[in-house]
This record gives C-alpha cells, sequence and structure tokens, in this order.
C-alpha cells in the first residue's frame, strides 16, 4: 500500500491506495484520504492504526522544519520499516520539464499540481490555480512544460489582512452571489473584494495564456477555497479535489515504472 502526504501550510491531507503500475488510471483510486490540522500531527499514527500495511511512503511538505520532523515521528510509529521518500521538484518528472529558471527553487506542492494537471488533461494548455493558504497560478503547455506563475495571498489571507470577520469568512463568501459584486454592508464587500482579487488573477492568466500559445486553455482550480471562487469563475474551469497529492501518486507511478523496468 502506498501512503501519499501533503503538508501544507495550514492543513495536512493524506491519501492511500495501491501501489501503481504502469496501468494504473490518471485518476488515482484512493482506498481512504483524510486531513488534519497541524495540531493534529501527534494523532495521525492512531488515526492511520488500523490501515492496510503500508510499503511505500512520498510526502510533500511545504510547512516546514518543524512539521517535518512531527511528520518523520508519527511515520515512523505508523509504517516502522519503511523509510519515507520526501518530494522535491526536479528538472523533469513524470511527464512535465520544469521551465523554471532555477528548478530545484520551484515549491514541491506547485510541482506536484502541474504533474497532476498535466497527467489528467494531456496536450492541453493549462492554468494550474490551486487556492490555498497561498494562491498559486502556474501555466502549464500541451508538450508538458511548466512555465512559471505567480503567487499571492490566498482568500482567508486577503480579509485577514483587513481584520474584518474572517471567523465567518465561509458563510460570507457563500452568501456572495455574482450579482452583488457591489456589497451594501463592509463585511461583504471586504470578502467581494478579496474573490474578485482572485478571480482577476486567475481569468488573467487563462487569457494572457491562450494568447501566448493562440490555443484554447483548460483552467484547473483546486485547493481548500476553490469552492468559494467557483461560483463567480467566469471562464470554464475543472474542479479538482487533491491535486497535490494526484501528483504524488503519478511521481510514485512513474518512479515505480522506471524501476521495475
Amino acid at each position: 500500500m502506498l501512503l501519499l502526504i501533503d503538508a501544507g501550510n495550514t492543513r495536512i491531507k493524506w491519501g492511500m491506495l495501491e501501489l501503481p503500475t504502469a496501468a494504473s488510471p490518471a485518476l488515482p483510486v484512493w482506498e481512504s484520504v483524510g486531513s488534519i490540522g497541524h495540531e493534529q500531527l501527534p494523532d495521525l499514527a492512531a488515526t492511520l492504526a488500523m490501515a492496510p500495511p503500508i510499503t511505500q511512503i512520498l510526502v510533500s511538505n511545504v510547512a516546514g522544519a518543524k512539521v517535518s520532523e512531527a511528520l518523520t515521528a508519527a511515520l515512523a510509529e505508523i509504517a516502522p520499516d519503511v523509510v519515507p521518500a520526501w518530494f522535491s521538484s526536479a528538472p523533469q518528472l513524470a511527464g512535465l520539464h520544469n521551465g523554471y529558471r532555477n528548478p530545484l527553487q520551484l515549491g514541491c506542492d506547485r510541482f506536484a499540481s502541474a504533474i497532476a494537471a498535466h497527467a489528467l488533461y494531456p496536450q492541453q494548455n493549462l492554468i494550474v490555480a490551486t487556492c490555498g493558504t497561498a494562491t498559486t497560478i502556474d501555466a502549464v503547455s500541451a508538450e508538458g512544460v511548466f512555465h512559471g506563475g505567480m503567487i499571492l495571498p490566498g482568500l482567508k489571507l486577503m480579509a485577514q489582512s483587513l481584520a474584518r470577520n474572517t471567523a465567518q469568512l465561509p458563510q460570507v463568501a457563500e452568501s456572495i452571489s455574482v450579482d452583488d459584486v457591489f456589497a451594501d454592508n463592509t463585511d461583504q464587500a471586504i470578502v467581494s473584494g478579496c474573490i474578485g482579487a482572485q478571480l482577476g488573477a486567475i481569468e488573467r492568466a487563462v487569457t494572457k495564456w491562450g494568447l501566448a500559445q493562440k490555443s484554447p486553455v483548460t483552467c484547473i482550480l483546486s485547493g481548500g477555497a476553490a469552492p468559494y471562487l467557483a461560483a463567480h469563475m467566469d471562464v470554464q474551469y475543472q474542479h479538482i479535489d487533491n491535486l497535490v497529492l494526484t501528483g504524488l501518486y503519478h511521481a510514485a507511478k512513474a518512479h515505480n515504472n522506471v524501476n521495475t523496468h
């Protein structure tokens, strides 16, 4: 059994499935998936105590050294005989060429998301928008080249910078309709502005990438804040859950395929 872990800035997601082979589908068939907050990391071993035997572990971590240490301790309890592999960006992997100026500097979560998007939508020009603590918006060509992207504060960070009603952000965000862009109260005006900024960046990226490639663009939307943006999108999009985990799955699939030939 393969255990994949996406340690983000706010939450840690995990997915478990059979070891992939060359014949495995592009969209992983999860045995189980889940997520926990950083404060729940000591409970991860108990959460996975009844899991089938784990033979491989692949981790993407952008949450820093403390989370890495806590994860290492938890994984030692979960699968003491398995040495976790720590995913990192590379010049090329799983059918994706990394066009970053310094390929190793690209955040491993962005690289994994781009791998997943290209695997799920091959031979398509893509904008990959992952909306979490930060929002990252990246361009991938139909030929499988990661061209670069942009990083901006996520929806909640934007709202927190204005220090009003952030505890109720989801409820406020869901209550705004396209017709209510110009809100008649401060709380909704803040959230409407934040949503507009997120959408503006994503939609501008889709337009610019389409012009650059002289071809239609598929927009991939993922991340915890994606549902709050999806209803307001003015461009066509595909909403994919667990995009980083899916990228890790394809990285593991490529690795296993190479090592069996």
